[in-house]
C-alpha cells in the first residue's frame, strides 16, 4: 500500500469505531481524529455530537483546518464550551469517546505523555498529560492512535504512567489493538502487513496471531466520504 492508502485506512478505522448519538471529543494535535469524526458523521453516525478542543460543539466549518485547535472549528457551532466544562461533563459520565495520543503505550493499556527515562532526569521531557489522567478513568471509551508502530512506542511497561483507565482501542499503521482481559490484544491486522511484522514491531508478547482477521480496506463509500470532508488531505500532515 502507498503511504496515502495507509493514512486513509487509519482514518477509516477510527471513524468505524464511532457510533451514532455518541458524544465525541478530540484534543490538540489530533488531525486524524478530526477527519475521522467528520467521516463518521457523514456516513453512519449523523447524530454524533462532536466536541472539538477549539471549543465548538458540532461545528460546520467551510473546510477542515491544518490544526485541530484552529478557531475554524467553532464556525457554525451550536454552542461554545470551555475546557473546564468538558472536564465537568466527562466526570459526570457525559462523554462517550475521547481520542488521545501517546508517546508510549504498554501491555496493560497505560499511556505515557510525560517523560522517556527516569521522570526526574528524563532522556526526553514530553508535553505532559493535558488532562489525560482525569479523562481516561471517566470517559466512556478511550481511543488512542499512533502514526508509528515500533517497540519504542509499544512497550512492556511505560517509563511513566501519565494515565490509565478505559482504553478501548489503539489504531496504528499496522493493526488495530483492543483491550481484552486487562491487556492489549490484536483485533485486526492491516492488509499490507503480517502477523510477524506486527509482533516484531511490538515490545511485548501479543500471543497467538494466526487466527487474527485482516482489517477490511476502505470501501468506495468510505473513500468518497474522506475525499469530501478532507479534499486537501489534512490527514497526511500527522505523518510528516
Amino acid at each position: 500500500m502507498s503511504d496515502a492508502a495507509v493514512v486513509d485506512l487509519m482514518a477509516v478505522c477510527l471513524a468505524r469505531l464511532l457510533r451514532d448519538g455518541e458524544r465525541v471529543l478530540h484534543g490538540v494535535s489530533s488531525l486524524l481524529p478530526m477527519v475521522a469524526v467528520n467521516v463518521a458523521k457523514r456516513l453512519h453516525a449523523p447524530n454524533l455530537v462532536y466536541l472539538s478542543v477549539a471549543g465548538g460543539v458540532d461545528p460546520s466549518p467551510p473546510r477542515l483546518p491544518w490544526s485541530s485547535t484552529d478557531q475554524t472549528l467553532t464556525v457554525g457551532a451550536t454552542a461554545i464550551f470551555a475546557n473546564e466544562d468538558f472536564y465537568d461533563l466527562c466526570a459526570r459520565g457525559g462523554i462517550d469517546v475521547v481520542f488521545l495520543g501517546a508517546a508510549q503505550v504498554d501491555r496493560a493499556g497505560r499511556i505515557n505523555t510525560s517523560a522517556i527515562g527516569e521522570y526526574d532526569r528524563p532522556k526526553v521531557r514530553l508535553p505532559g498529560g493535558g488532562g489525560a489522567a482525569a479523562i481516561m478513568p471517566t470517559a466512556g471509551r478511550i481511543v488512542v492512535w499512533r502514526t508509528q508502530h515500533t517497540p519504542r512506542v509499544f512497550v512492556e511497561r511505560v517509563d511513566f504512567a501519565t494515565a490509565s483507565g478505559r482504553l478501548d482501542r489503539v489504531v496504528t499503521p499496522l493493526c488495530v489493538l483492543r483491550m481484552a482481559d486487562g491487556q492489549l490484544r490484536v483485533e485486526s491486522i492491516h492488509p499490507h502487513t503480517s502477523a510477524a511484522e506486527v509482533q516484531a514491531q511490538t515490545g511485548f508478547d501479543l500471543g497467538a496471531l494466526t487466527a487474527v482477521p485482516r482489517t477490511p480496506p476502505p470501501s468506495a463509500t468510505e473513500l468518497a466520504a474522506l475525499a469530501a470532508v478532507d479534499p486537501e488531505r489534512v490527514r497526511d500532515h500527522e505523518f510528516r
